[in-house]
């Protein structure tokens, strides 16, 4: 019961914050971090490397970037071979949000597929959506 109320709170808070996501999307910051998660999904292997969650720890912590890039980053520090569900359940929500840009709605689809690693369709992808 308690997992269910968690997850509800954070699909709520989550797509709240994903409409910041679209406002800012021309933000320079907010698309270096996400190029900088792109980057770190596509070298992934397993779960990131300690560097990778410096990183990621970092664009979290930054107040200045969007809560679409905190969740993602949020999403990713957390794998291990996959996504949990918190962040499977994050990924969905701005999938499925209206405001969000395509290549955030992309890069969140490829986060919560992603098994072990990012496929070489997705690595192409990502390459191409962040270059």
């Amino acid at each position: 019961m308690k997992n269910t109320i968690l997850q509800r709170f954070l699909l709520i808070a989550v797509i709240g914050l994903f409409s910041q996501f679209s406002v800012a999307q021309d933000n320079s910051a907010n698309a270096a971090a996400a190029k900088q998660i792109a980057d770190i999904v596509a070298s992934l292997n397993h779960f990131p490397s300690d560097a990778d969650k410096s990183a990621l720890n970092a664009i979290i912590s930054d107040s200045s970037l969007a809560g679409g890039i905190h969740a993602m980053a949020s999403a990713v520090v957390n794998i291990q071979h996959s996504a949990n569900m918190e962040g499977k359940t994050a990924m969905a929500a701005l999938q499925g949000n209206e405001e969000a840009p395509d290549r955030a709605k992309t890069l969140a689809g490829i986060i919560a597929s992603l098994n072990h690693t990012a496929s070489a369709d997705a690595k192409a992808e990502l390459a191409q959506l962040f270059p």
